[in-house]
């Protein structure tokens, strides 16, 4: 069978720093196909590459059987080809409407739009997802959640021979994934050949037929999906050996070895309204506290109030002594607490300014003085997270826009961890980062608890929250409902404490 995709020796270099080196990629119709490697192994760019987002420096493009010749996204997607980005290219202030039909609009009389065939035809289209919304509404009214579907809908939606997406699952829930899942099938039966890019190797087992390994910009392997296994494929990840991860252990998170000191900060019975109402919270210096639940459950909007972002409306906070919660976020980093958000693309990064901008953000007061910043003593700092952290990039001042997602997270990582906080706020810090930049980042995390500082830890991964955390504190509909303490703490427990109080809000 002629293969639908077939990119060959594929070269692109970036101010001089090789990010493809001799890469290769080949997909059939019909079959889906997993793509997978490190932040930095050069998935992204082989993707830029094959939808005309990139022009590459050497190798071969065919689509079909034929020479590629796609130089923009607008023709990729006119020769067949649909992506959705792990960053949604979405307008959240135009319509559910308009952000689905975009360029594809229903005309009337040659001219004008028809809203009423185009609403019609959008509300079809999010039936296949069992998304029933009002699509005349903004897309920036609907959770990240929404947005994700509505994004992966836009793709099916343009009849297209390939379908890359890229980590769809990121912001979904467990009905969500389902959903998705059922329409990969269905684009696999109907012909449509699906590339697949995803961390969570439970997702490539589940759906995937082939899958292809990138590592340091080169394609290092192809397995047939029913002929492996998860470790295997983390051993081509990591360049290693099956036998050396095993007696490694797969993971170097794990439960902290001390005993936690002074009580660094509590909330009881915190509210901030509707989202957030009943909240109870301690944290000792030393340890890693969980928040654990489903969405919704009010996690993020706890690490929100700590952090001074949305204001109590009852409640009391009281940190290293002092019993006053932070007023904004300016005072929460002045006394001494940190806060990575989930959102690194919109409340995260600065795109367009450099690693070495982004690093030292929250810490520019401390950097200046008579209005002047002290750049010897910024560029030793910025220079001492680069190494510490593990950080790749070219130099301090390339834009963070061209790093990958795993280093862009490190980055804000290390934003919090120059600021010396007694506290960091963790929400997801390690979503859509692979296998390797995981590892890492949880290392430096248990790195920094174990010095005697605290941490509260958000992760919608249960794995994550058992192996790292001290004690995880449950939420369910803005309530703090249950704490487990580690160690003894499993998956069967976690899932068990958020379930069984579910099934009592829905009983009541």
């Amino acid at each position: 069978m002629q293969p639908l995709v077939s990119m060959q020796g594929i070269e692109k270099s970036f101010s001089g720093v090789p990010a493809l080196r001799a890469a290769d990629l080949e997909l059939a119709p019909g079959e889906v196909h997993g793509l997978i490697g490190q932040n930095g192994a050069g998935k992204s760019t082989l993707i830029k590459i094959l939808t005309g987002v990139y022009r590459r420096d050497a190798g071969t493009v065919r689509f079909d059987g034929q020479d590629s010749t796609v130089s923009s996204p607008r023709e990729a997607q006119v020769a067949g080809i649909a992506t959705i980005y792990q960053e949604l290219n979405l307008v959240p202030l135009r319509s559910v409407t308009e952000n689905v039909m975009m360029g594809y609009e229903p005309k009337r009389l040659g001219v004008l739009v028809d809203w009423n065939e185009a609403h019609r035809r959008t509300r079809e289209i999010l039936s296949r997802f069992g998304i029933d919304i009002d699509v005349r509404a903004r897309l920036g009214s609907y959770s990240t959640a929404i947005q994700q579907l509505v994004a992966i809908a836009r793709a099916v939606s343009l009849d297209a021979r390939l379908v890359i997406m890229d980590e769809p699952t990121s912001s979904l829930d467990a009905n969500e994934v389902k959903t998705l899942f059922g329409v990969v099938k269905s684009l696999k039966a109907a012909g449509v050949c699906v590339l697949y890019v995803s961390h969570f190797l439970d997702e490539l087992f589940a759906v995937c037929d082939r899958v292809t390994t990138m590592r340091d910009g080169q394609t290092v392997g192809v397995r047939n999906i029913a002929e492996t296994s998860k470790l295997e494929l983390i051993a081509d990840m990591l360049g290693r050996n099956v036998e050396d991860i095993q007696a490694a252990g797969m993971t170097e998170f794990g439960g902290g070895t001390k005993e936690p000191g002074e009580i660094l900060l509590t909330a009881n019975d915190i509210s901030t309204g509707n989202r957030l109402r009943k909240f109870d919270l301690n944290v000792h210096r030393g340890e890693i506290v969980g928040l654990g639940g489903l969405l919704g459950s009010g996690r993020t909007e706890a690490a929100r109030a700590l952090f001074g972002v949305d204001p109590l409306t009852k409640g009391r906070v009281t940190f290293k002594g002092a019993g006053s919660e932070p007023e904004n976020p300016a005072a929460a980093i002045a006394e001494g607490i940190g806060f990575l958000t989930e959102d690194r693309k919109s409340e995260g990064i600065i795109p367009d300014m450099s690693v070495r901008e982004n690093l030292t953000l929250a810490l520019l007061p401390k950097l200046t003085r008579n209005a002047q910043i002290d750049r010897k003593r910024e560029q030793e700092l910025v220079a001492h997270y680069i190494k510490s952290l593990g950080i790749k990039t070219s130099d301090m001042d390339q834009p963070i826009r061209e790093l990958s997602g795993g280093n862009q997270q490190k980055v804000l990582l290390a934003r919090w961890l120059a600021t010396q906080p007694d506290l960091l706020i963790l929400d997801e810090p390690t979503r859509g980062v692979d296998v390797g930049a995981k590892l890492e980042i949880q290392s430096i995390i248990r790195d920094y608890v174990d010095q005697g500082f605290g941490v509260v830890l958000i992760s919608s991964e249960f794995e994550e929250l058992v192996e790292g955390a001290d004690r995880i504190v449950v939420l369910q509909d803005g309530c703090s409902v249950s704490e487990l303490q580690n160690p003894g703490i499993t998956e069967n427990a976690l899932v068990k404490a958020i379930a069984h109080h579910h099934d009592q809000e829905v009983s009541a």
